[in-house]
């Protein structure tokens, strides 16, 4: 989260006072509808015909767009080594396998290594643009149109971000977004997926909500009705975003200008790489990613005065060989309700070991990202521009 202020506390407290928190309302009874307004504005904003508000944040809205996709038992999803778990949960929790694709030098999934793993029992694949970085959707959305995979894009830490020019997120088939308290904008925690075919739209907009057979919506379904989860997001978490969104733009401006400047200043040091980008441009400006040779000069580096820095393959959560329950297929309550033992997914691909995807973990460890804040001050930048400067020298 980077900014929040009286806005928010005002567009919360009408919704408190006006005792209508439940998105289904109607609006006769004194509902704001501020859910089905957010949805439309986030559907302008990422240029989807469709988008679904829910809470249980970006996990939820992975969950929902791959229930919309129809993935469950049997079908392998192709996710990247590197990321939060939640994006090979969320394959669980429909039911089906989540299969572990290299990174490649740009931190992003590797479309060549993608190639590699894809089987007959392949359904989809899942880029993730982490940390606000594009993965490279040219070569990734023509391996789908060449095997005829579905894509859906994890886009939950990559609110604005670009490729091509076009929002990710609105490349693939569907998109989920986060807005926990972590992200480029929030409401506490809460997701969005997006997409443009409305049958995935209904299919996803039933599945998040476990009373839609008795919501006014049900009518004018072109699909039945199925019993699914509970993601309904509140109209407290929809005011929120509302103004939320009018601030990202603003948030991206400042983000990218300091981010520009600062690979301006640092370009041509001595020692100093950055990593390969699919697109620099579209990048959110929210840190800087170094390459270097060996761990050791990552780890000088990243601990120098002043510089800040974070090797990617010290976050824990989002390294592939830190996610217990996925290696070691524990999922559920009941051996009977866990997808590994499934009779679906019994020919696929169920094992792991925590140095299958050796590349991931090299270039993870020889990594460092350097984070930037929108509100740094011209000092505060040159500050961080000195220290990274002298950090670099002294490798």
């Amino acid at each position: 989260m980077y900014r929040v202020g009286n806005e928010e506390v005002k567009a919360v407290g009408k919704i408190i006072l006006s005792k209508q928190y439940f998105r289904m309302a109607d609006k006769k009874s004194g509902c704001f509808q501020e859910c089905d307004k957010f949805e439309k504005e986030w559907s302008k904003y990422i240029g989807t015909k469709h988008s679904l508000l829910m809470s249980g944040g970006g996990t939820a809205a992975l969950i929902c767009a791959l229930a919309g996709l129809e993935i469950g038992p049997g079908d392998e999803v192709i996710v990247p080594a590197y990321t939060f778990m939640a994006s090979a949960s969320a394959v669980l929790c429909v039911g089906a396998i989540p299969v572990l694709a290299e990174v490649d030098d740009t931190l992003m999934l590797d479309p060549i290594d993608v190639e590699k793993k894809i089987t007959k029992n392949t359904k989809a694949i899942m880029p993730v643009h982490l940390c606000g970085l594009p993965c490279d959707m040219g070569k990734l959305m023509a391996i789908a149109r060449k095997y005829k995979l579905l894509v859906i894009e994890d886009a939950c830490q990559a609110s604005g971000v670009t490729y091509n020019g076009v929002k990710v997120g609105k490349i693939g088939h569907a998109g989920a977004f986060s807005f926990n308290y972590f992200k480029t904008i929030t409401c506490g925690e809460g997701g969005a997926v997006v997409m443009d075919n409305k049958k995935v739209f209904e299919r996803a907009l039933v599945y998040h909500d476990s009373g839609a057979n008795f919501r006014p919506f049900a009518k004018k379904l072109s699909i039945p009705v199925f019993l699914g989860m509970q993601f309904r997001a509140s109209e407290i978490m929809g005011a929120m975003l509302r103004v939320q969104l009018k601030r990202l733009p603003g948030i991206l401006k400042d983000l990218r200008r300091l981010k520009n400047k600062l690979v301006e200043e640092v370009s041509g040091s001595r020692n100093l790489t950055f990593i390969r980008s699919n697109d620099e441009k579209g990048e959110n400006g929210a840190g800087v990613h170094f390459q270097f040779e060996n761990e050791a000069a990552a780890r000088k580096f990243a601990k120098a005065p002043g510089v800040g820095g974070m090797l990617p393959i010290d976050s824990g959560k989002h390294v592939y060989s830190n996610w217990d329950p996925i290696l070691e297929n524990r999922v559920g309550v009941k051996k009977a309700a866990n997808p590994y033992f499934f009779p679906a997914n019994k020919k696929l691909r169920l094992k792991y070991n925590k140095v299958m995807c050796p590349k991931t973990l090299d270039i993870l460890s020889r990594a460092v990202r350097v984070g930037i804040n929108p509100d740094w001050k011209e000092k505060d930048l040159a500050k961080k521009i000195k220290a990274i400067k002298i950090a670099g020298e002294s490798l």
